[in-house]
């Protein structure tokens, strides 16, 4: 007879991550992402077919579209867009998963790329506004009235939503608190959202301000409180690349947490940090009665939200890989 304690599930996101651009008019002190606006290349749709045409048949199902912010009121906030709609086309058209992180967008923006996307996501971060005379002093996006805004607006168009806290900012633990009664609710009125992130910061080679990493042995802490405000159709997720520890992982578990979100080469707001090849990861879940298994960026209880040409894409891939784990 198999225990209970055998069948806990831990799912992860085989991604990759394309940036159509790091220009971002936001300089949070500790981004490790970020360009000046002018200085950066953006990526082609060429070049985004070649490196998408290089991933089919390695296993990766989500595309993560991931970008700096372009100002609302930039003459290359059109062709910005334009680009980030193209780039879920292409995805899609070659048999992948788009999940678009690019920052707050007007509700006609978000409601164009509800027909490439299987899922979205804004971290909200903090709630807290003291935040604005620190690390976010020179963010005008990271108010956090705009990104509540996002939130409320992915609500309304029935989005299938990934949120998150960015921890050790600055912020206390009542601020956890507070952001998390506010993705509560959120969430209660509009039912949309299917993962909240708690992501440690860590210290990069390329933020402006050193800053110190946040202590990891608090994130069970976090977790718990988290389990403890949000309601149980809200999965919790950590970044393995970021909770370096196995120990601490597997507290975060026991807390709560039950996703390791993407996966894939190159953790692009974090690249000083690789993520983990999930054989890995398993070999630290296995032993601890846990299995580690793939999924979509679009979880099954929001499969109706969808138009039915992506709702029949997720449920084709989504019985592919539920054959094999």
């Amino acid at each position: 007879m198999v225990s209970s304690h055998s069948q806990r599930t831990v799912t992860y996101s085989p991604a990759y991550t394309l940036v159509p651009t790091y220009e971002c008019f936001n300089r949070c002190t500790y981004c490790n992402f970020r360009t000046e606006p002018g200085t950066d290349e953006w990526m082609t749709l060429e070049q985004a077919n070649a490196i998408l045409k290089s991933l089919q048949g390695s296993g990766t199902l989500e595309i993560l579209i991931l970008s700096g912010e372009v100002h609302p009121n930039h003459p290359q906030r059109r062709a910005w867009f334009q680009r980030i709609y193209d780039l879920c086309e292409l995805a899609l058209s070659l048999g992948f998963l788009p999940h678009t992180n690019v920052g707050p967008l007007e509700f006609e923006e978000m409601a164009t790329l509800k027909s490439a996307n299987l899922s979205m996501g804004l971290m909200l971060e903090q709630v807290t506004p003291k935040l604005l005379d620190t690390v976010h002093r020179n963010a005008p996006s990271k108010r956090p009235e705009l990104r509540i805004a996002q939130l409320e607006r992915a609500g309304q168009l029935k989005i299938p939503f990934t949120t998150g806290l960015l921890l050790g900012i600055g912020e206390t633990p009542d601020d956890w608190r507070d952001t998390l009664k506010e993705i509560d609710r959120i969430h209660r009125r509009w039912s949309h959202i299917q993962e909240v992130i708690l992501q440690p910061h860590s210290v990069g080679t390329q933020q402006e301000q050193r800053g110190n990493n946040f202590e990891l042995k608090q994130l069970p802490q976090v977790v718990a409180l988290a389990r403890e405000i949000l309601p149980e159709d809200i999965t919790i997720q950590i970044p393995p690349n970021l909770v370096t520890t196995p120990d601490v992982l597997l507290d975060c578990l026991a807390a709560g947490a039950r996703d390791l979100g993407g996966i894939g080469p190159r953790d692009e707001v974090n690249p000083d940090y690789p993520h983990p090849h999930h054989r890995a990861l398993a070999e630290t879940l296995t032993p601890a009665g846990w299995t580690l298994k793939p999924r979509l960026p679009v979880y099954p209880q929001f499969d109706d939200w969808l138009s039915p040409k992506l709702k029949a894409i997720a449920i084709q891939i989504r019985s592919t890989i539920d054959c094999f784990s």
